[in-house]
């Protein structure tokens, strides 16, 4: 009987071998920044006028991407004051987020800006590196392809420290039926007074083209809490009409202490 062993063995290995490599391999990102039950509420305002709120928040869900655990990130955003009479928006957006990966396998958004509206749903196959849309259509795209909601918190996953000014971060997002390649600039740490109080914060540039929104790369400017929920809690966009600021007005369920307060 002991003649049959090796050959017992060498089976068995094989079938480890081809077991492991039909098996597809999916990132893994370390998250330290954020966890269920977050909950993030920002103010637009244009000048001295609040025209809008935004709130982003992590929920449980049994739903399954590729048989992965997943977060639900919600985002919403509404008009306020006297800009929910002038101009009413109410805009829903949803992604299912891989708990280990941090990348979105089923998107959805919903806008109605003025009597405009958007319905757009995604599901994402990373095992096949393509992207479907609502409308039937078939994307290709890299492995680990971001969203409009996944990135602002797979953006909340890279690794600030020690990194020197002008570094740059980078990640591809698919958004409107197109990739493209979402980049952002570090210019060092700077303190910034906010409704919640000032912060230490990392300071940064996304690098948009322009021509599309803005006459400069450099017109749209975000802050970062300089600790381990690396929080936003200030944008500003210079537009044609103005300043636009995004600011932070409430927070509950951080994962972290938030030591970057002043």
């Amino acid at each position: 009987m002991w003649r049959f062993y090796p050959r017992f063995f060498t089976l068995g290995v094989l079938s480890l071998l081809l077991c492991s490599s039909s098996k597809e391999i999916f990132p893994v990102v370390e998250n330290e920044a954020f966890g269920l039950g977050e909950k993030l509420r920002y103010r637009l305002s244009y000048g001295i006028i609040d025209a809008g709120e935004v709130t982003l928040y992590l929920k449980w869900t049994d739903r399954k991407g590729h048989g992965r655990p997943l977060y639900h990130a919600v985002g919403k955003g509404y008009s306020i004051n006297t800009f929910d009479h002038v101009f009413k928006v109410d805009d829903t957006y949803e992604t299912f987020l891989d708990q280990r990966s941090i990348m979105p396998w089923f998107f959805k958004r919903r806008v109605d800006e003025g009597g405009y509206k958007i319905s757009q749903d995604y599901t994402f196959h990373h095992q096949s590196e393509s992207v479907e849309t609502n409308k039937g259509k078939t994307f290709k795209i890299p492995m680990g392809t971001q969203d409009m909601i996944s990135a602002f918190y797979y953006a909340r996953t890279l690794n600030f420290k020690n990194a020197s000014k002008g570094k740059t971060f980078s990640f591809p997002v698919f958004m409107d039926n197109e990739i493209f390649t979402l980049k952002i600039k570090y210019l060092g740490d700077q303190v910034i007074t906010t409704d919640k109080g000032k912060f230490k914060c990392h300071k940064f540039v996304p690098l948009v083209q322009t021509g599309r929104y803005f006459k400069d790369e450099e017109d749209v400017v975000f802050w970062v809490t300089a600790d381990d929920n690396k929080l936003p809690v200030l944008v500003k966009a210079q537009l044609p009409v103005g300043t636009v600021r995004l600011h932070i007005v409430g927070y509950t369920n951080l994962r972290n202490p938030l030591t970057s307060k002043r």
